[in-house]
């Protein structure tokens, strides 16, 4: 039988690395990263704009970890509320993405006044552990515990990876935190050591991965690589899913930090270009939609509804017409009027008591980057 893995004490920053393999990623992902910035910096309210690529990535960092929720059914839960037609499995899934928005919407505000921190990472954790599966996991709190990664319900003998052991891990937490705000060759190769170093940590009983990568668009905005943090990488992670779990396995392993850089590396700049050409996409369709609101609702409250749209791509007829932005009656005649010339697709009608759900189906496609809706 394999031993499993453990982890890499005093390592980070890895002794070696090989630049001259790095090198010709480096360019690549910093330019694609600068045209996606350049991207971002022309959106305006982006936190608005780009809310569903927010909820997509917390809805493909979560499917890593096992969960089977979709971007359409984590909207529809919020528009639609607890109903009997949702299986309890389904339901968590869905709980864990919404946390991890929380949680990410939350770290964002403590950046404001902090550095990234164990402060923020603690916050984060007890946000994304509130109510769900692992609650019971010390929310919050450094496991005061061994734990190990392999197949369910497997030993620590049987285990594929294990992670520091407890007495050593505010140690290894605190030279990661110091880590995060030392002068480096580079910032991407540093975001990449510091992705792997948490995930090799493995400070929570749970939730460790989704803390990790909710990790890279905060690095990236506290460092000024990005205006906005809104960067989404775990769509490259998760269609590279045993890649990444190797490379990552192979630094303990083999000491092998450079292959999981140039891995990291190939992610960002994919990820890069892809999150601009959906961020230009959006943008467009909202400038195209602007026009065509304006057009059929001779309505001064046309950007105002659009704006609830883009946020809430996914919503319940009563939720629109009891907006504080827009009178009830003008709601009622902007939601007919969106109905009728196919901007809105009807996902539930009125039934009884229960409200008709519509969705802009164009966006969501956006997001999923294929037609879904």
């Amino acid at each position: 039988m394999n031993q499993p893995v453990t982890y890499h004490y005093g390592k980070l920053p890895p002794a070696k690395i090989l630049w001259e393999k790095l090198i010709p990623l480096i360019g690549p992902a910093s330019a694609a990263l600068a045209r996606y910035d350049g991207t971002l910096a022309a959106v305006p309210n982006s936190a608005i704009l780009l809310s569903p690529l927010t909820t997509q990535e917390a809805v493909l960092s979560s499917r890593i970890e096992g969960t089977q929720a979709t971007m359409g059914e984590v909207l529809e839960y919020e528009a639609e509320g607890d109903t009997k037609d949702i299986t309890p499995e389904r339901k968590a899934d869905i709980n864990e993405v919404l946390n991890y928005r929380h949680a990410m919407r939350r770290s964002i505000e403590l950046l404001k006044e902090l550095p990234l921190c164990q402060r923020i990472i603690k916050e984060a954790h007890r946000i994304l552990m509130t109510g769900v599966r692992g609650h019971g996991k010390s929310p919050g709190e450094y496991r005061k515990i061994p734990n190990w990664i392999g197949p369910a319900g497997c030993s620590i003998e049987e285990a594929r990876f294990v992670p520091i052991s407890a007495d050593q891990l505010q140690r290894g937490v605190d030279t990661w935190e110091r880590y995060v705000h030392e002068d480096a060759p580079d910032r991407l190769v540093q975001l990449a050591l510091l992705h792997a170093e948490f995930e090799a940590l493995h400070p929570f009983l749970d939730g460790n991965g989704r803390l990790g990568r909710m990790c890279v668009p905060l690095f990236m905005y506290k460092h000024g690589l990005i205006e906005s943090p809104m960067f989404y990488i775990s769509a490259y992670f998760e269609s590279n899913r045993d890649e990444y779990y190797e490379r990552l396995l192979a630094i303990s392993r083999d000491d092998n930090w450079t292959d999981w850089c140039a891995f990291f590396l190939r992610a960002v700049t994919a990820q890069a270009i892809d999150n601009q050409a959906k961020a230009s996409d959006i943008l467009k369709l909202y400038e195209d939609k602007k026009a065509q609101l304006v057009a059929l609702t001779h309505s001064q409250y046309a950007i105002h509804a659009l704006d609830f749209l883009f946020s809430r791509p996914i919503f319940a007829a009563t939720d629109f017409s009891n907006s504080k932005n827009i009178p009830s009656p003008t709601a009622k005649r902007i939601i007919a009027i969106l109905r009728d010339n196919s901007i809105l697709k009807v996902m539930r009608e009125a039934s009884g008591r229960r409200p008709a759900i519509y969705a802009l189906w164009e966006l969501l496609n956006i997001a999923e980057g294929k037609t879904v809706f």
